[in-house]
């Protein structure tokens, strides 16, 4: 072994935990900035969420309602949020696969467990946030 070979071998090491870790801020990045909107089939309810399932925007078409009851509407805006809550889980998912590939989060952790559960909910302050929640 040659004398500088350790050395070698650990600015190696630096440099592969240095690209993990801009791979890894890359993927936060676009994270932070996923969003999915879904639309009811009748085009009634549109629907935005976030990154964590939080929901960004609700539209309605103008003749909403007239057309649909309360119960009606208020059923159509959560089957909304679920379809786009699904889809941005599956972007996220996807997003993760290059780090935690085929994690079996069921097997994990039980039943109805999600990648989303490990994900700070709404509210949880996040790097660059400028105050606290509670000021917000």
């Amino acid at each position: 072994m040659a004398a500088d070979e350790p050395w070698r071998l650990l600015e190696q090491l630096v440099q592969e935990v240095n690209q993990q870790t801009e791979q890894l801020a890359r993927m936060q990045e676009k994270m932070r900035d996923l969003s999915a909107t879904a639309r009811s089939k009748d085009g009634m309810v549109t629907v935005t969420v976030g990154p964590r399932g939080e929901v960004r925007t609700i539209e309605f078409d103008p003749r909403v309602y007239r057309k649909l009851s309360p119960s009606e509407l208020s059923a159509l805006i959560v089957e909304q949020i679920g379809r786009a809550t699904s889809q941005v889980s599956g972007e996220m998912k996807e997003l993760m696969h290059p780090f935690v590939p085929d994690l079996p989060f069921e097997d994990l952790f039980g039943d109805g467990t999600s990648f989303e559960s490990f994900l700070p909910g709404p509210g949880t302050p996040q790097p660059g946030d400028p105050r606290p929640p509670r000021e917000r």
